[in-house]
């Protein structure tokens, strides 16, 4: 979203092409004030008033879009993507009213991942007007965040591996003035023993490594933002299908959607002391590699058998939270790209969130469902805490009865947690794999919103 000029500016009453928004209840009234003509235009486009229906209609010497919603008098963040999309390069204003929660759409729409393309093919910007200047920041930070998402996550693992992640989070911590520590080699291996194991097979490029950020006044409430940064995931030794590896590019999603938040909150300046972790490893294969069978103790000596190489997310997740807990922090949040059980279970668009407290839970789904990000809470059933029971070690890595996969995965999170703990963690696809009006195929921030709205509630 750095697109100059930005793609959302003030009203001050400058020339610009008008924006109608009709429904099917309104568009009868609607057309009966068109001209003849103006409804033979409307008539030839298609345009009944149906949600993303779009059409021009001439007015004198030039012209005038309208766009079909699902209910003028409540409008959702995607009503005016579909606008963006199509609508020439120009400046815009909704005609009755104020565009509100749909500038989302409207910014995020005309994303395009153009790194690889070139760029001198895309269609210039849309700008949208509006007279609410001081939503403007906002709105453009969390399109920005969106995006920045979609980015990572769109970018192959041989320009987005580790090291890139940490010269992202480095970018990042110098405009805000943050402080980044990154633990790698003989370090890692003693500090973060579940990092290393699951990173120590990638060549010398893709070295496994530990990057943490701290900013914002120490006495301020502790917040901690994990992310899953595998950049590459084969499957390890329990090697993928060819299928099951195609898409492993996006499994730093969860790293992606926390170095999004973390920006969030320091650009917004909420009065907290921000720790994010981002474990960023690849999972390879060499004649090093953890095996089936391998036993690691995690940073806080709990032992863990390997029964599943792919299983790898929740052991660089787990060092992780328990250097987040070690500082008392009064909520951690997780975001990964953790199970295909999360998938079966609700699809691609729909993340699952898992949480100690019944209050976290409401205010995240709440949040959720008032910004068009809505994700759906899952359980943690003690009684499913035997599925990880080892015979060797204090417990293992992949349960082998196939039930609740999801479930059980957040149950493995929830043993490095110290107790007591505001806990919340994000099994989050990060993946778009139909478009729709705004949210192109590819990358994509599933829980982003949800998680920085209640953050926002909580302790803006």
């Amino acid at each position: 979203m750095s697109d100059k000029p930005a793609l959302l500016q003030p009203d001050r009453g400058q020339k610009a092409i008008d924006l109608q928004l009709v429904d099917k209840k309104s568009f009868e009234g609607w057309l009966k004030r068109l001209s003849p003509a103006q409804r033979a235009a409307v008539a030839a486009q298609k345009f009944e008033g149906g949600g993303f229906e779009t059409a021009i209609v001439p007015e004198g010497e030039g012209w005038f879009a309208v766009g079909g919603v699902a209910d003028v008098a409540s409008l959702s963040s995607w009503c005016l993507a579909r606008l963006a999309e199509v609508l020439p390069a120009g400046t815009y204003r909704r005609e009755d009213g104020e565009p509100g929660p749909a500038v989302h759409g409207w910014l995020t729409a005309q994303y395009r991942f153009d790194r690889y393309r070139d760029a001198k093919k895309a269609t210039g910007p849309r700008i949208l007007l509006t007279r609410d200047a001081k939503a403007i920041e906002p709105a453009l930070a969390e399109a920005a965040a969106v995006c920045k998402v979609r980015d990572l996550v769109n970018t192959p693992a041989e320009d987005m591996g580790p090291a890139a992640l940490e010269a992202e989070i480095r970018v990042m911590a110098k405009a805000h003035k943050a402080e980044v520590r990154v633990t790698t080699g003989d370090a890692l291996a003693k500090d973060f023993p579940l990092v290393h194991a699951v990173g120590r097979a990638a060549a010398r490029e893709a070295a496994p490594r530990m990057i943490e950020l701290e900013w914002g006044n120490p006495k301020h409430p502790r917040l901690a933002i994990v992310g899953k940064g595998v950049c590459f995931d084969s499957g390890g030794l329990d090697i993928k299908t060819t299928a099951g590896m195609a898409l492993m590019k996006k499994d730093m999603g969860g790293a992606a959607h926390a170095i999004a938040l973390a920006g969030l909150v320091m650009g917004a300046g909420l009065k907290l002391r921000l720790h994010l972790l981002v474990p960023a490893v690849e999972n390879a294969i060499a004649g090093n590699a953890m095996r089936p069978g391998d036993v690691f103790r995690a940073r806080n000596a709990t032992s863990v058998e390997i029964t599943n190489t792919d299983a790898e997310g929740r052991l660089v997740l787990a060092d992780a939270l328990v250097r987040a807990g070690e500082d008392k922090p009064e909520l951690v949040l997780d975001f990964a790209t953790l199970t295909g059980a999360a998938r079966v279970a609700l699809g691609p668009d729909l993340p699952a969130l898992m949480t100690r407290r019944d209050e976290t839970a409401d205010g995240l789904i709440a949040a959720g469902k008032a910004h068009d990000d809505e994700v759906w809470r899952l359980p943690l059933p003690e009684a499913y805490r035997e599925y990880l029971k080892s015979d060797v070690a204090d417990l293992m890595n992949s349960h082998t009865n196939g039930f609740a996969g999801a479930s059980v995965a957040g149950l493995f999170l929830d043993r490095f947690v110290p107790d007591g703990v505001d806990w919340a963690h994000f099994d989050t696809f990060a993946w778009r794999p139909v478009l729709k009006p705004g949210r192109p195929r590819g990358g994509e921030a599933l829980g982003l919103r949800a998680a920085w709205h209640y953050l926002r509630e909580r302790f803006g």
